[in-house]
């Protein structure tokens, strides 16, 4: 049995009549920008989370970088980020004018290590970004101690933890302002580009908001050198209709975990992620390691089990990057890198196809 490593299409199936019902009246009426859909997303999304507020904007990545800016990141401040996560969490720290300050992360979750991150802070540190890895929440009270002791701010890089919870509160709403991703892959995906800024802080919302649209205060009164990144309403309109899913998509997540986890334990050298008794994960993927990472993956590939790895090289290993990390060495992210493999995981995965991938990894060890 062949089994994909990600298939959008069993889970957007179901959806395409209200989809293609919402678009229609969105091109009936010619309403792409701005509007109903959008409106109704940032609140029912704001919502769900439990956060004072949401602005829609294009894309993960300028919802970093316009949460940074209207955190007041300029030349010369320093924001700590963990050394293995996607190169967007470090690059919008520079697109916003500032400094990266790479962290190693934690060997058991592989989320950004607190006593790192606490020996890395210096007199132009401004804040942290603390990335939600694989859908399983940091730990927020240690970067939060960091933050309230130094003086600096905390941004949750939510993009692949749509749902999951600290504590029982939903996380993107914790720092002073979360940043989302709706790339067609994540929990919570649209049809092409999306993002999202949450918080419970309106004025930084607001100017969130502002800095996403111009600077716009009238139509040509502008208090701000903006840019433009709106949600545009078709996306909006999947997302509206997605959200209505989300939560049974992350049960079914949970229990796919659960499946691998029962199954996979004790076969080979493979390690599991830990998750701290205080976070409900969304297993956004779901991450093994194994110092056999690449045998491992060649003899699933040729039995038609499709994987993925996120990500083979850390941040400081990254070209784009070298003017803020060379020299570094982060002992942990490094092993990371040589080691995770994502095996099949979205909410429409069978439990035989779950059982194929559980079978082709002991036949490998």
């Amino acid at each position: 049995m062949k089994v994909p490593y990600f298939d959008m299409h069993r889970g957007v199936a179901p959806l395409l009549p209200e989809i293609e019902a919402r678009w229609r009246a969105l091109t009936s009426q010619t309403a792409f920008v701005g509007g109903r859909e959008v409106e109704t997303f940032e609140q029912n999304f704001g919502a769900y989370l439990g956060a004072a507020g949401c602005v829609g904007v294009a894309n993960g990545t300028d919802a970093l970088v316009l949460a940074l800016r209207a955190l007041g990141v300029r030349h010369g401040s320093e924001v700590l980020v963990p050394a293995y996560t996607f190169i967007a969490t470090a690059s919008a720290v520079v697109l916003a004018g500032g400094r990266p300050v790479l962290v190693d992360v934690e060997p058991e979750s592989l989320n950004i290590d607190p006593r790192s991150a606490q020996e890395s802070v210096t007199e132009r540190t401004v804040g942290v970004i603390g990335v939600h890895l694989y859908g399983r929440p940091y730990d927020l009270a240690a970067i939060d101690e960091i933050c309230r002791s130094a003086g600096i701010w905390m941004v949750e890089d939510a993009a692949q933890a749509q749902g999951a919870s600290w504590q029982q509160a939903r996380v993107g709403t914790f720092g002073s302002l979360a940043t989302w991703s709706f790339y067609p892959s994540k929990n919570l995906g649209c049809f092409g580009d999306g993002g999202a800024v949450t918080g419970n802080d309106t004025g930084l919302l607001d100017l969130v908001r502002r800095l996403a649209n111009h600077g716009r205060t009238e139509h040509y009164d502008h208090s701000e050198v903006g840019t433009n990144s709106r949600l545009d309403a078709l996306q909006a309109a999947v997302l509206n209709t997605r959200l209505k899913e989300l939560e049974t998509d992350n049960q079914r997540r949970r229990s796919i975990a659960t499946r691998y986890l029962a199954g996979l334990s004790g076969v080979g050298d493979l390690e599991f992620l830990k998750d701290l008794p205080e976070t409900e994960s969304v297993y956004h993927q779901m991450t093994v390691m194994s110092l056999k990472r690449d045998d491992l993956r060649a003899h699933l590939r040729q039995r038609g089990i499709g994987t993925g790895v996120h990500y083979p090289s850390p941040l400081h290993r990254q070209p784009a990057l070298a003017p803020y990390t060379e020299g570094l060495s982060f002992p942990v992210a490094e092993k990371a890198a040589r080691t995770v493999l994502c095996l099949p995981m979205f909410p429409q995965l069978t439990d035989a196809e779950i059982d194929t991938v559980i079978a082709a990894i002991e036949e490998f060890f």
